[in-house]
């Protein structure tokens, strides 16, 4: 199992689209997200998991973390989601998270969701105004697969 996890490890980190963290070290940065924009998205509870999604501009998103946006980035929003277990409430952050956003003109985006302090998050590209699909699953420590999906509104 750890071979498997070390071998997929590797083909992500020679195939994920790099540029966007060029500039950011988002593991060793201070960022406190519950103090910013970025209303909650969507929250269920999966097999026992309460999975709690936020979307927030690109803008919001580097003022909250007290930097400047990268030149030449085009992803236009940041999302997270915070995992915890639904009884007790503890936070789940150890596990892999994928999630693809489908765009109102049927473009797909699939990142990786990178572990950042509690949560886990990525930049998309939502600039065209419309609905967006979002589908996450999520492999967290205990080792069952969950899903959860919604659908997010760009004004």
């Amino acid at each position: 199992m750890k071979k498997l996890a070390v071998i997929i490890a590797a083909a992500f980190a020679f195939t994920a689209p790099l540029a966007s963290y060029a500039a950011m070290d988002h593991g060793s940065m201070k960022m406190d997200h519950g103090k910013h924009g970025g209303g909650v998205a969507h929250e269920e509870v999966v097999d026992g998991v309460k999975a709690t999604f936020k979307v927030m501009s690109m803008k919001e998103h580097m003022k909250a973390m007290k930097m400047e946006m990268p030149k030449g980035m085009k992803e236009t929003h940041h999302i997270a989601v915070e995992f915890k277990d639904a009884k007790s409430g503890k936070a789940l952050t150890e596990g892999d998270v994928k999630v693809k956003v489908q765009g109102p003109d049927k473009s797909e985006q699939v990142k990786d969701m990178m572990g950042m302090q509690g949560h886990f998050g990525a930049d998309f590209d939502l600039s065209k105004k419309g609905k967006y699909g979002v589908m996450a699953k999520f492999k967290l420590a205990d080792g069952k697969v969950r899903s959860a999906k919604f659908w997010y509104e760009v004004k």
